[in-house]
């Protein structure tokens, strides 16, 4: 038995535990350390496991990750959601379908502040989905634009998964930041796109609202400025080199700390409420991570990686049509996955595989482009049967709405997804179009 077979019966194994809803981190873990077991017997992978942990988690940059879920637990106890929401809709509410804009909206800018989609989701839901229920929006709408909304929360920076990207490929975390600044504005224009087409098509889905007066307009511009203004120090200051992404994110969580104190929204429960929260989340993402780290070892001994992007450059196959294959193997997974689970499976396979392809871009360029172009097709395994976990989400809000409506709603948003991935893969300069420009 080859490398590349003993791999694929490991990935196939992975996959089949967690069909069997094994949690997907104890899923690779269990693989990985049989595996290794299998080609280099027990005590070598005794002696591998007794560091394993501690090399992984001893990564300084590994602290990012609960410092921006901190911010976002601090984040939605000062009630920036709901600010958003507001700043939004006095804006929007009065078009057809402006209160759903508005929620979009508001998705990308806690997504800002978040790094979560699930979070970003679950929270924009809870202030969104009560004022749409009050206009008369209809459920598959109103469920969908948020579920789909909620994938904002992933692709505007800050992102955990971008973060967690960057460290398995050995990338800047800023530069893939920037990068994805861009494509992130991209999705909230087309999303609310969608919403403008969709309410036009069924007229009575959206209704307008009343039009807000030019006070209201400016009661919550100074409601929601704390918000720009802490997004604008965190990504500013990471790009000015004032600070690294780790200080950023320490400054963001204590700037949004100190909002939700003032504001009223983190008392003594609050607080540990919101720890709690955050460490429950962490360990979850490390505990990922470990299992990720114990498979990746495996198929490295079973040179799997190596053999498959050998096998792939001697195929004479174009590296756009490998790519897209990558892609629609995404955009499968998503259907089975989540996004950090997919996005750990996958990289040690397919990273040096696109990084040995030629698409007239340097190295760092190509890994920063693959990034972003991962990112966007994993959002839409957000969105997408039968997992769909945003669904699940605002599902789970929305009782009175069929699941089935809500992924009728969410399917008008996939052709918006489609068409910017499209848009990544071809024009790359989208994506680089602002590293480029700080060179």
């Amino acid at each position: 038995m080859n490398g590349i077979e003993l791999g694929v019966i490991g990935f196939a194994a992975v996959l089949v535990l967690m069909f069997l809803r094994i949690p997907i981190g104890v899923s690779m873990l269990a693989v990985g350390m049989a595996g290794y077991m299998w080609i280099a017997g027990p005590l070598p992978l005794l002696n591998h496991l007794k560091t394993a942990a501690y090399s992984r988690f001893s990564n300084y940059e590994l602290s990012v990750i609960p410092l921006f879920l901190l911010m976002g637990q601090f984040a939605s106890r000062a009630g920036m959601s709901r600010a958003l929401f507001h700043f939004a809709g006095v804006f929007l509410g009065h078009f057809r379908g402006g209160l759903a804009m508005a929620a979009i909206g508001a998705c990308a800018g806690f997504g800002a502040i978040c790094g979560s989609s699930l979070a970003t989701a679950a929270t924009m839901g809870q202030v969104a989905l009560p004022e749409l229920r009050r206009f008369n929006y209809s459920g598959p709408l109103a469920t969908g634009t948020l579920a789909a909304g909620g994938t904002l929360g992933i692709l505007i920076p800050p992102s955990v998964v971008l973060v967690v990207y960057a460290i398995l490929t050995e990338q800047n975390i800023a530069k893939l930041f920037l990068a994805a600044f861009l494509p992130g504005i991209i999705a909230t224009v087309g999303y609310m796109t969608v919403i403008a087409v969709y309410v036009r098509v069924k007229p009575g889905s959206g209704p307008a609202g009343p039009r807000a007066t030019a006070a209201e307009r400016l009661k919550s511009l100074k409601e929601v400025w704390p918000v720009a203004l802490i997004f604008a120090l965190v990504i500013g200051g990471m790009y000015r080199g004032w600070f690294t992404p780790t200080e950023g994110a320490a400054v963001g969580a204590f700037c949004t700390g100190v909002l939700a104190l003032v504001s009223g929204g983190l008392d003594r429960k609050g607080l540990i409420a919101a720890m709690l929260g955050t460490a429950e989340s962490t360990a979850m993402i490390f505990l990922i991570l470990l299992g990720a780290d114990i498979l990746n070892v495996f198929l490295a001994l079973t040179q799997m990686p190596v053999e498959a992007a050998g096998l792939i450059a001697r195929s004479g196959l174009p590296p756009m049509q490998v790519l897209i294959a990558m892609l629609l193997l995404y955009v499968a997974l998503g259907c089975v996955m989540d996004s950090l689970s997919m996005i750990l499976l996958t990289i040690p396979i397919f990273f040096p595989i696109i990084i040995g392809l030629d698409f007239g871009l340097p190295k760092e360029d190509t890994a920063i482009w693959f990034g972003i172009l991962i990112l966007s097709v994993v959002e839409i395994g957000l969105i997408t049967p039968p997992v769909g976990l945003n669904v699940f989400v605002i599902s789970g809000m929305a009782k009175d709405v069929p699941m089935y409506d809500t992924f009728k709603g969410v399917s008008a948003f996939l052709v918006s997804d489609i068409v910017r991935v499209g848009l990544l893969t071809f024009v790359p300069a989208i994506s680089l179009v602002a590293l480029w420009a700080l060179r």
